[in-house]
């Protein structure tokens, strides 16, 4: 798992530490010392850690004119245990939010095992955006995620489809690959939200 880097070929596009309106703003990164781990297995030290004990992200882009950010995602999210969502929205979505993002594109192709509870702070995140024609897309889901996620009932709040899925997409520019999303759903995204 110390192999798995966030995509860093955007760079020239977005830094999140360099950002002053990141909620990640000033992160010095030491690219020689492991330090955060997903359970036994050490992480690569460029993913960001968020409060999760098994889950990172890394804020791959964000433009704040579009109102719309992309998240990569590695480890195991786990909101029975540990609530993870909750993590997530309040210490890296909320922030994003106040500063005007209600479109979110979560990476989950590292993201190897869900365990639900509730749809509360999904609910929650949903309300949050949904005033601004916002969104969350979840793209490249592993099937057995996709069904945990799904028999939760997170797809009321959350754009869930197996058939989301972009394997390249790190070919794609960032605001290619929000393009590319938001075309081939749109009579979707118009139809839940």
């Amino acid at each position: 798992m110390h192999d798995i880097e966030p995509h860093h070929l955007w760079r020239d596009n977005y830094i999140a530490s360099e950002d002053r309106r990141s909620p990640h703003f000033g992160r010095i990164y030491d690219e020689f010392t492991f330090s955060n781990r997903i359970y036994n297995y050490y992480i690569h030290p460029q993913w960001d850690e968020f409060g999760s004990a098994t889950l990172y992200a890394k804020i791959l882009y964000v433009d704040y004119e579009e109102r719309t950010a992309i998240i990569e995602l590695i480890g195991e999210w786990n909101d029975c245990l540990s609530n993870d969502v909750l993590f997530l929205k309040q210490n890296i979505a909320d922030s994003l939010t106040r500063e005007g993002i209600s479109k979110f594109v979560l990476i989950m192709d590292h993201v190897l095992n869900f365990h639900g509870s509730d749809d509360c702070y999904y609910e929650e995140w949903y309300e949050d955006i949904m005033d601004n024609e916002g969104y969350i897309y979840m793209l490249n889901l592993q099937e057995h995620v996709f069904r945990e996620m799904q028999k939760t009932g997170l797809d009321v709040y959350v754009r869930l489809d197996l058939s989301l899925q972009l394997p390249n997409w790190r070919a794609y520019s960032p605001k290619g690959l929000i393009g590319e999303i938001e075309a081939w759903s749109t009579p979707q995204v118009r139809r839940l939200f």
